[in-house]
């Protein structure tokens, strides 16, 4: 465990990134941008990390959004670089060939709602606050949530949240798909490694393949998206684990991947 704006520790196969701003409602700034990004491409490059799980300190806020006393500072130029930054590391993220969860507790606004929004999974507290509220601020967006939030909860509902700013709740999220899974603040943690369980005992690779394939369907044509599944599920049938799958299933036993 590291002390500073970014805590990150690893047990068990996952690996949790903690945004350690709470005086803030723990909100990005340069710093605690490079500090992310190093962060998530150690645990994407250790082996033994087979999940990421990221979230913030305390219990008011998961990522309140960006510093806006350091954003105001900011000339055309200095944003411009700002925003690649935001899109580097929410396309770190996605590419992630590992299952990326964000654990949201409390307010989830602005960039770091953007951060949510590229990972693969949200499971959040009863407490959560999801918004955009980048319109009040004379803003939009900068970091990708123009594109991905439309994605995931259709054009009408996302450029409502977006053009308003308005925040939604726990429910709210659950209703529009925004969330996996709404849990109470104490059982927030607990129901994330539940939800690991479920990943940690598949194959790595599998996954990974999976993770691709959806990506890829949603982003291209139908019959682009079938060649590349096909491809994908000719080269996973060549795989150890797919022996070790079938062989199980066979056998009445639970399988042992080895992610080969």
């Amino acid at each position: 465990m590291e002390e500073g704006s970014v805590l990150v520790n690893v047990w068990n196969g996952k690996g949790v990134i903690t945004i350690n701003r709470p005086k803030v409602l723990n909100a990005i700034d340069w710093d605690t941008f490079f500090k992310l990004q190093t962060a998530l491409d150690d645990l994407i490059a250790q082996k033994d990390v087979r999940v990421i799980i990221l979230t913030g300190s305390g219990e008011k806020a998961f990522i309140s959004g960006g510093d806006i006393g350091e954003e105001l500072k900011m000339d055309g130029l200095t944003s411009y670089r700002w925003s690649l930054t935001g899109h580097k590391l929410c396309a770190t993220i996605e590419a992630s060939p590992k299952p990326v969860i964000a654990a949201v507790n409390g307010y989830c606004l602005g960039g770091g709602f953007e951060f949510a929004l590229a990972c693969d999974f949200r499971i959040c507290s009863e407490n959560a606050k999801f918004g955009a509220p980048e319109s009040k601020l004379g803003v939009c967006c900068g970091f990708g949530g123009n594109i991905r939030l439309p994605r995931i909860v259709g054009k009408t509902k996302a450029k409502e949240m977006l053009m308003t700013g308005k925040m939604i709740d726990a429910r709210e999220a659950w209703r529009i798909n925004l969330v996996n899974e709404v849990v109470s603040q104490e059982n927030l943690m607990g129901a994330v490694d539940g939800f690991c369980a479920e990943l940690l005992n598949k194959s790595a690779t599998v996954l990974d393949f999976i993770k691709r394939a959806v990506d890829y369907g949603t982003e291209t044509d139908r019959n682009s998206a079938a060649q590349y599944e096909a491809a994908l599920f000719g080269v996973i049938s060549a795989t150890e684990d797919k022996k070790e799958g079938m062989g199980a299933f066979m056998e009445k036993r639970l399988p042992v991947f080895q992610d080969r």
